[in-house]
């Protein structure tokens, strides 16, 4: 048979969703409205590869046969002639890529930077991975000197690239207002000075967005991601004020005047931007709710992330809690394009999936580039692998106060090191071009290594771009 010695399940996954079957091509991003006795054919030979057997059409037939789906000689021809010519057109069993790592300069160059300007919070969120602000270490803001070398570190780093990006974080940053101006307008200057330019982003809980900051970030075209979880009693459950008081009624009415500023965002998140970011739990498993309710205050840029949490916190996912999980996305899918078909115009973040022009292939593999693309700063001037290692001793590259800031090879050499092919799970997975191995912080959280995946984030990786593939096809 023409599929001898092609790896089918790692290649081509074929799946229901909805009211269809279909097939997804890994390696040329082809999709194919599958019938259901071609659907039954590419199982069946699924089944026969992971059994060892030879992919015969005869023992094909005689399955089926015996599963009660008889397959006429014609009918059988019929298929399999037009699963060879779609093979042959590279639109299915197209040739898989050959297993190479992505190929780096021997010098990093970085191009992005997250600086901490806070490690102080004014909310007290239950999930906080950075113990709510202070990232295991004293609080404190970091100064407009600090801020300034973190600018002249990306242009420096950033070699021969003409755009930088710079994501104001904490914490919560407005704590640091008046640093973060300062800091803009230093590094328009620096940029234009050196023929570049820098893309500034900042991340808020929306607790100090007055219509003052508002403006702010709107001249200074700021891309903004806006922290909200949803309806009033999941948001206030898990981000409270200091005092216990829920934080919904100040922080909505902000977020929703802020979105109303800014009506037109690219559901990428490129270019000047808005989105609303939240976290669900184990406590609000009916999380297409709070997506919908975001939509309904005119949110239209929505990205809502499974909390990562350890077994023991009571909002972490618990075993059984998956399918629940998996039947919300199904559901979110179908309420989506439902609103889409009454002519809504809005993005959700996961459901967002670039078929014929997605990142390059390295990017591919080995997804954010922390470690090595991209740092983040403490207040202190430390530089990490990313804003989810602040803190953590043994992932700290070097500092803004070293002549040249030389990183830790080490640490660089671990993060470039982590991508699909280097992990066992994904090297097998058909969603590896997708999901790039996942998060290197959520997969270190579970298994202490970067190169053993989350598996629950992968569980949910995969059937969010099963929806989205889905959803690709009803809109076309």
């Amino acid at each position: 048979m023409f599929l001898e010695g092609y790896d089918l399940k790692k290649n081509v996954h074929s799946y229901q969703q909805g009211d269809l079957k279909i097939a997804y091509d890994v390696n040329s991003g082809s999709l194919h409205i599958l019938d259901d006795t071609t659907f039954s054919i590419l199982k069946v030979l699924e089944r026969l590869q992971e059994e060892h057997q030879p992919l015969a059409r005869e023992t094909v037939a005689a399955l089926l046969q015996a599963e009660g789906m008889p397959l006429p000689q014609e009918v059988a021809e019929e298929i399999f002639a037009e699963m060879e010519e779609l093979q042959q057109e590279g639109v299915l069993f197209s040739k898989e890529a050959e297993e190479r790592g992505p190929a780096y300069p021997a010098k990093p160059i970085v191009k992005a930077i997250c600086l901490h300007v806070a490690h102080d919070c004014n909310l007290r969120c239950n999930y906080c991975f950075a113990g709510t602000g202070a990232f295991g270490g004293q609080r404190g803001l970091m100064d407009v000197a600090t801020g300034k070398q973190a600018i002249d570190f990306v242009l420096e780093a950033s070699a021969h690239r003409k755009h930088c990006e710079v994501d104001f974080f904490g914490g919560e940053p407005l704590l640091n207002y008046q640093m973060v101006k300062e800091v803009v307008r230093y590094g328009k200057e620096a940029a234009q000075a050196k023929g570049k330019t820098i893309k500034f982003t900042i991340t808020t809980n929306g607790v100090l967005l007055s219509e003052e900051i508002q403006n702010f970030l709107e001249q200074e075209d700021i891309s903004v991601v806006l922290s909200i979880d949803g309806r009033p009693e999941v948001h206030d459950r898990m981000r409270p004020y200091a005092n216990g008081q829920g934080s919904y009624a100040q922080v909505a009415p902000r977020l929703q005047q802020f979105a109303a500023k800014r009506p037109e965002s690219s559901p990428y998140a490129v270019g000047t931007y808005y989105y609303a970011r939240g976290t669900y739990t184990h406590y609000n498993l009916d999380f297409d709710q709070d997506v919908t309710h975001l939509l309904d205050l005119g949110m239209k840029q929505i990205s809502l992330e499974p909390v990562v949490a350890q077994p023991s916190d009571p909002y972490a996912f618990q075993e059984g809690d998956l399918p629940e999980i998996l039947k919300t996305y199904d559901r979110l899918g179908e309420e989506l394009l439902a609103r889409r078909r009454k002519g809504e115009d809005f993005s959700f973040f996961h459901f967002n999936v670039a078929l014929d022009q997605g990142p390059c292939l390295p990017k591919r593999l080995s997804g954010c580039g922390a470690g090595h693309e991209y740092v983040a700063i403490s207040p202190e001037g430390d530089l990490y692998p990313c804003h989810q290692f602040v803190g953590q001793e043994e992932f700290k590259m070097g500092s803004l106060g070293q002549e040249g800031v030389p990183l830790n090879k080490e640490i660089i050499a671990k993060f470039r090191s982590a991508h699909v092919y280097s992990k066992a799970a994904c090297r097998q997975c058909w969603a590896r071009f997708s999901c790039s191995g996942g998060c290197h912080s959520a997969n270190h959280a579970f298994s202490g290594q970067l190169n053993e995946v989350y598996a629950l984030g992968c569980e949910l990786q995969k059937k969010r771009l099963e929806v989205a593939l889905y959803m690709k096809i009803k809109e076309a």
